[in-house]
């Protein structure tokens, strides 16, 4: 005999012996039994499903029963895996739930279409997870628009008594049984309201009053019958309901609330042992869901790819998505199928609905030999360790209340001496002032006790700077500027290491924490380790943000990247203050973002266009990114120089609904561009915009032709103007054209000049930068004398004589020329240290802020040095070295 054979005849013994619902079943359906045995489950399924010539009600029994059979031989043999077996029930069941309501439209309109009433699943139906002996959880909705119904009938009874039939083909027993236990306590405030719901009143109620429980229902919530469409729809209205975008740690404290309920209320049944429920006790099926769904809920709303509803596939999903440990997601899954295989067979023995294992000796020892074990004994040693350590890992999911400050004012004065504020009564009375709920976002409990939650992690940490007074208006501006801080003050709470972060944001970066009190969505960024990573190049960021940007009206996809890149930027200011990267390295990474915000949002823009204009064919947009953009060198504060360019001919028309000409065409479609760059949206600002370096500036159009731009460069520009284009390149447009401009910026760049006039415009036109704009202090590293506007000033003047390091990126032009013994190596150092600095001072001491000691340290680690004091030598010989340089350019007049 076979494996295969002798697992089928145990299988079948087993069913015999110790399952009197299968041993009838056995008996009734000889033909599934044999056809199991001789040809194995998949055979006998075929047999149970086969059409028959029965009524439908008779017809759908007789398959339930048929596929019961079939199921739980394939299970008890081998055959079947868990999922296979959930998906046959599930499979079967949505078919059930497809003739049941197909029957009760056409018995009232014959020919309707199935349109205008949808059936959601719900549950473990939804999720393809259906148990043995299960009941069904939907939700009923109904378009009043398109729905089915007779001439008169009001579309509100005529969809409710559409659903009560439905749940009589379902549910109502007869001799062959039934099909399927109904349940439809899941829709919204069920005792009040109809079966059956009007599809936009559903969603109102999602939108505006749901309750929390009701998120983690609707992660596996899907269409299974009916009108797809209408259900697909009204997913996707409450999809911002149930994946919300920002991080939630509220929810692992709703849903321990919502298990510690049904702990209490199902307190004998928690305790392992005969009588446990396999569901709903401690370490139980439940439990493995929920730790599952709070992870999902958790971070579902930033990353879609752990959005699974099966709970076996959101485990993987998680753990690819690196929310999830792989040794935890092992546990999880084992316990997962032992719980779910066992709660099978206790329901195989009577086709019950239960998940308790027996309490009388016999029945647990006809359970485990059901299960192929000797005895009750073998089972409870094979399900007691599982069941431990679930139980122990969901308690552990969020530490109990910890410790809060004192609501009494001596207390808590102590308490803050503790922590080392030097002065802890002005400390005090900051926290007073917090607690007395003037600020807006901690008016409500939840606020409130999410805050008191973080606060003391948070104090300790400011406490710990050289002037926490400073950090402590900086956090009284974020939490009064606030409008909702729950799920910001959860997060500091959850993640201690954020709270050392934003100490240090609040401490040393008043920039980011600027930021912060109009954005607080945006330190949500940090929860993820990738982005502390060097951001990709400028495709990938641009080919992410049109992902992101892909579903949505154009509105809320310009939203959607201002939330994206500014999350980028803000990570790579805070990766500059916690000295996780090289400030050069950061001026890079801030370039990559912009060029691939440019990238997506050109795109979108010129797509968007197109629909009312259509396009110019063979004609491309270009952009020239200039100043630090061209130079990949951006700082925090730092705007986009940009020049638009066209290659459309002079003639013809777009060939869209409403055609243009060429210029009009183009220089309105660049000005929806730096629209899309720069106008604040719901989601705040983005960058901005400088066009002025343009052909003729402000008087100039926005947009000219390539071709003009040549002439103009040739017979026109000024020698400030060929200098701007040293650090000129191509940063939108086909590769093809980008090719074209940065030969010929080449070209113009190296056409010969007489030296003395290039060296005479450039003296002339820095003197007339330094009227307009004077250096603000003597650490202005950029406009202060042998600063780098010096430095650049000197390069380019290098650059237009020699025909020598005609790169755009400052760096790479100082290194050649460096090279060919045009400067020496104190320029290439005093480059990258002047940058270094200007990069960390924009972001640490912007306008007239003064930063601290401790402050000065960071910016001189940051930039290298081992003190202040040192970085200020450094500081001082760059910049006698740039103005050595400049000095003997301006000689050399």
């Amino acid at each position: 005999m076979s494996d295969n054979s002798a697992s089928r005849v145990d299988a079948l013994r087993r069913a015999d012996a110790c399952s009197p619902f299968l041993r009838d079943l056995i008996g009734a359906l000889p033909g599934i039994a044999e056809g199991f045995e001789l040809g194995g489950a998949h055979e006998a399924i075929d047999l149970a499903l086969a059409a028959g010539d029965d009524a439908l009600e008779a017809e759908l029994r007789r398959r339930r029963l048929a596929l019961a059979l079939a199921v739980a031989l394939g299970d008890l043999s081998g055959e079947l895996s868990l999922e296979q077996v959930t998906r046959q029930l599930s499979d079967f069941a949505d078919q059930a739930v497809h003739c049941a309501l197909e029957a009760a439209v056409r018995e009232r309109v014959a020919d309707a279409e199935m349109q205008g009433f949808a059936v959601i699943a719900m549950g473990k139906l939804g999720s393809h997870e259906l148990n043995y002996s299960s009941d069904i959880d939907l939700l009923l909705l109904f378009d009043p628009a398109v729905l089915p119904r007779r001439e008169r009938d009001d579309a509100g009874e005529a969809a409710v008594r559409i659903a009560r039939r439905i749940v009589e083909v379902l549910q109502r027993r007869s001799a062959d049984g039934y099909v399927a236990r109904v349940d439809l306590r899941l829709r919204p405030s069920p005792e009040v309201t109809p079966i059956a719901l009007p599809v936009n009143a559903a969603i109102s109620h999602y939108e505006s009053s749901a309750l929390p429980w009701e998120r983690a229902a609707f992660i596996r919530a899907r269409p299974c019958a009916g009108d797809l469409a209408l259900g697909r729809r009204f997913l996707a209205a409450i999809e911002p309901f149930v994946w919300r975008r920002s991080l939630d740690f509220g929810v692992i404290d709703e849903v321990r609330q919502i298990s510690a309920r049904i702990r209490d209320h199902f307190a004998q049944s928690s305790i392992f042992g005969p009588g446990y429920d396999l569901k709903r006790g401690r370490g139980g099926i439940r439990e493995v869901e929920f730790f599952v769904q709070i992870q999902q809920m958790v971070h579902g709303g930033r990353d879609p790819s752990v959005r699974a509803p099966a709970t076996l596939d959101a485990i993987e999903a998680l753990v690819a998505a690196g929310r999830l440990d792989r040794p935890v997601a092992n546990e999880l899954a084992q316990t997962y199928r032992l719980l779910r295989t066992v709660e099978h067979r206790v329901q195989m023995v009577e086709d019950a609905q239960t998940h308790l294992l027996p309490v009388s000796p016999a029945a647990l020892d006809d359970v485990a030999r059901l299960h192929g074990l000797g005895g009750s004994g073998e089972l409870l040693d094979a399900l007691r360790p599982r069941v431990e350590r679930v139980g122990e890992m969901f308690d552990g999911l969020a530490s109990e209340e910890g410790g809060r400050l004192s609501n009494d004012p001596h207390i808590l004065l102590d308490e803050l001496k503790g922590f080392g504020f030097p002065d802890a009564e002005a400390a005090a009375r900051r926290v007073e002032d917090w607690r007395s709920g003037k600020a807006r976002a901690l008016r409500s409990p939840a606020a409130q006790n999410a805050f008191e939650a973080m606060l003391p992690g948070l104090l300790q940490e400011i406490a710990g700077a050289s002037e926490p007074g400073r950090a402590l208006n900086r956090l009284s501006d974020i939490v009064e500027r606030l409008s909702s801080g729950v799920n910001f003050f959860r997060l500091l709470e959850a993640r201690p290491n954020l709270a050392q972060l934003l100490a240090k944001i609040l401490t040393h970066a008043p920039a980011l924490a600027d930021q912060l009190a109009r954005r607080p969505e945006l330190f949500e960024g940090l929860f993820d380790a990738s982005s502390f990573d060097p951001p990709p190049e400028a495709e990938g960021i641009a080919a992410d943000l049109l992902r992101a940007m892909s579903a949505g009206p154009y509105d809320l996809a310009l939203d959607k990247a201002r939330r994206a890149v500014n999350e980028r930027r803000f990570a790579l200011g805070v990766q500059l203050i916690d000295r996780r990267s090289d400030p050069l390295e950061v001026a890079a990474g801030y370039a990559r973002v912009a060029e691939g915000t440019i990238g997506a949002l050109a795109k979108a823009a010129v797509r968007q266009f197109e629909q009312a204009h259509g396009s110019f064919p063979s004609a491309d947009l270009v952009i020239l990114g200039l100043g630090r953009l061209g130079g990949c060198e951006l700082t925090h504060a730092s705007d986009l120089d940009i020049i638009y360019l066209h290659t459309a001919p002079a003639e013809g028309r777009s060939d869209g609904p409403k055609p243009l000409g060429p210029n009009n065409y183009f220089n309105r479609l660049a000005s929806r561009v730096t629209a899309a760059l720069s106008v604040p949206t719901a989601a705040g600002p983005l960058y901005e915009v400088d066009v002025r370096l343009r052909p003729e500036g402000a008087k100039g159009m926005l947009v000219v032709s390539l071709d003009a731009f040549e002439r103009y460069q040739r017979n026109e520009a000024w020698t400030w103007e060929h200098m701007a284009l040293c650090r000129a390149r191509p940063v939108f447009g086909s590769a093809a054209v980008r090719d074209r401009v940065s030969r010929l910026i080449e070209d113009i760049l190296t056409a010969p000049r007489d030296a003395r006039s290039v060296i005479a415009d450039a003296v002339k036109m820095r003197a007339e930068m330094e009227r307009h704009k004077p250096a603000q202090s003597l650490l202005d590293v950029k406009l202060g004398d042998g600063g780098l506007v010096d430095l650049e000033f000197s390069v380019h003047v290098l650059q237009l004589t020699r025909g020598i390091g005609l790169h755009p990126r400052l760096e790479f032009a100082i290194a050649e020329l460096h090279t060919e013994r045009c400067v020496s190596s104190k320029i290439v150092a005093a480059q990258k240290l002047l940058t270094r600095m200007l990069v960390m001072m924009r972001l640490v001491a912007p306008g007239d802020v003064k930063p601290t000691a401790d402050t000065w340290q960071l910016v001189a680690e940051a930039c290298g040095a081992a003190s202040w004091d040192e970085l200020l030598a450094e500081h001082d010989a760059a910049r006698q070295s740039v103005s050595e340089l400049w000095d003997r350019n301006r000689r050399e007049e």
